[in-house]
């Protein structure tokens, strides 16, 4: 079998790493969002399992069809969005919350059809994408060396584990790094067992409830953030990878996806950046064209996180946070290596993608959407200020 062949150990652990980033770094989030619409126990089990079971598919399928890697991931920032509306007191229901899911995803499909973001992006140059790229990898990479402040002796163990492995075997450094990582944090006790409770995902549904004021307040943000925040940097790793994607197709599949999970709670499906990169750079493979197999497998583990629910996340949270962050951002060094010699490549362009990144570094919220539409932005007006009508003259 093809994929047999093409798997090895560096991709099984760059799935998994993308596995434990995508579940770990932000299950919290999607905890509070449940939360703040009114959700019981087995409803927050069950936005997991609907997740889980969204994300695997649309993650795994794709991969093996196409024999490229397709990263789909929930939308973080689409999670905080509603979290936001839920603390604001509001005061919407759950079933108004899935008929917003619902909403969202009908717009995210009509974008996806029509395929005008991809012809968006396919205008901007890959000195902007890539800069974009490294602005929102950045702040993993710094998160990794920030961790050293309250785990110094678990990310000094890693740091010196992924040097060690980037001179004696390049190809496996992300897997002895997390060995390191996993083996000092439980002999240093650093494991959180008590979060592990024993019981398998049962999804439950919820009919939707359509609401004005649910649409205009929830959807809405929803889809923006999800858009702007999540699918635009999804696009612009996708291209500083060098892989040609269907992209309007995969964004269409996303929104189908969600429309069909939202009443059991999967909120918002979208293409993934940070997991993405992990599996479709140099880390993952050095043949790009057997890296789909990581992303294959990080499909397998999604369904594998979705079908037994708590008993998985439990065990994801186990890990101590540090953990999470270094493994996170030492993954993901090849990948913002690349995109910086890409960003800063052309002399032309180079000012215009610096703008790009650090607008996009610095994290600035407007309007409630993200700093990666407006560091693009921001990137594009300074190259069409700087460089329109001088090929003309």
């Amino acid at each position: 079998m093809q994929f047999l062949r093409d798997c090895s150990l560096s991709t099984l652990a760059a799935g998994f790493v993308a596995m434990l980033v995508a579940f770990t770094s932000s299950t919290a989030v999607v905890f509070q969002a449940a939360q703040a619409f009114g959700a019981t126990p087995a409803q927050i089990t069950s936005w997991v399992w609907a997740l889980g079971l969204g994300m695997g598919l649309c993650t795994l399928l794709p991969s093996l069809w196409l024999r490229k890697p397709v990263m789909i991931a929930w939308s973080t920032p689409g999670a905080a969005v509603l979290a936001t509306a839920g603390l604001a007191g509001e005061g919407f229901s759950m079933a108004q919350a899935v008929g917003a899911f619902m909403l969202a995803a009908l717009l995210t499909i009509a974008v996806g059809a029509s395929g005008a973001l991809e012809r968006v992006m396919q205008r901007i140059p890959v000195a902007i994408t890539s800069a974009l790229l490294v602005g929102v990898l950045a702040r993993f990479g710094m998160q990794a060396f920030a961790a050293a402040q309250t785990a110094l002796p678990l990310v000094l163990c890693m740091l010196l584990a992924y040097l060690l492995a980037r001179r004696l075997a390049p190809r496996y450094s992300v897997v002895w790094t997390l060995a390191a990582g996993m083996l000092q944090a439980a002999t240093g006790g650093g494991m959180a067992w008590s979060a592990i409770h024993w019981e398998l995902a049962r999804p439950v549904f919820t009919a939707p409830e359509w609401s004005w004021p649910a649409a205009v307040s929830l959807a809405l943000p929803l889809f923006v953030v999800t858009m702007a925040s999540q699918n635009l940097p999804g696009i612009a790793v996708v291209r500083a990878s060098g892989y040609e994607l269907p992209i309007s197709r995969l964004i269409t599949m996303s929104g189908v996806a969600t429309l069909l999970l939202a009443p059991f709670g999967a909120f918002a499906l979208n293409l993934s950046a940070i997991t993405a990169a992990i599996c479709m750079g140099p880390e993952a493979h050095a043949d790009p064209r057997r890296r789909y197999t990581a992303a294959a497998i990080c499909g397998l583990l999604y369904l594998l996180v979705g079908a037994f629910g708590a008993v998985v996340t439990g065990l994801l949270l186990a890990f101590p946070r540090e953990l999470v962050a270094a493994i996170a951002g030492l993954a993901l060094l090849g990948s913002m290596g690349a995109g910086l010699s890409a960003a800063f490549a052309e002399e032309s362009h180079r000012e215009a993608a610096l703008i790009t990144l650090l607008v996009t570094l610095s994290g600035v919220v407007i309007a409630g959407i993200g700093s990666a539409l407006w560091g693009l932005l921001a990137g594009s007006l300074a190259l069409f200020v700087q460089q329109y009508g001088r090929r003309r003259a």
